[in-house]
């Protein structure tokens, strides 16, 4: 069955979301494979989800950095430990073992969850940050990737 995005997982950050819904495709994008039964397909869908996830998690790390969110060691950590989880999927996947409901049922229940519990802790420093930015309220020495991205 495929995963839809209901309203309880935006985070109230477009660009989060945005990346967030593409993950809930590419989510999708395997199911889709798997039932298929097309392995050269789940193996290139494998490939680019963990691309994209891995760019994702740079990019949330970076505005948690940004915004001096204070868990945002033990928030990377959580990144880290699930990219090596799918990591071990995705190897198995090559070596030939048949892992892709394994790996669809991880990454649906992971995402969600991550979503609404990790991600929701974040998001009042990262708003707070955004609009200190925006409205040029906040002013630092070193200027971070969000700044320069912005001017």
């Amino acid at each position: 069955m495929a995963l839809r995005w209901t309203d309880d997982l935006n985070t109230g950050i477009d660009v989060i979301d945005k990346q967030h819904k593409r993950i809930v495709d590419y989510i999708n994008d395997l199911e889709d494979a798997n039932e298929k039964r097309d392995r050269e397909a789940i193996g290139n869908v494998l490939n680019e989800l963990v691309d994209y996830t891995m760019s994702h998690f740079a990019f949330e790390e970076s505005l948690q950095e940004e915004a001096g969110y204070k868990f945002c060691k033990p928030h990377k950590r959580v990144h880290e430990l699930f990219t090596r989880r799918v990591n071990e999927y995705v190897e198995r996947f090559r070596l030939g073992d048949d892992v892709t409901a394994e790996t669809h049922q991880l990454l649906r229940s992971w995402l969600i969850n991550h979503i609404k519990r990790d991600d929701a802790d974040y998001v009042a420093a990262v708003k707070a940050n955004m609009v200190g930015i925006i409205s040029g309220k906040e002013k630092k020495k070193d200027e971070g990737w969000f700044r320069r991205f912005l001017k």
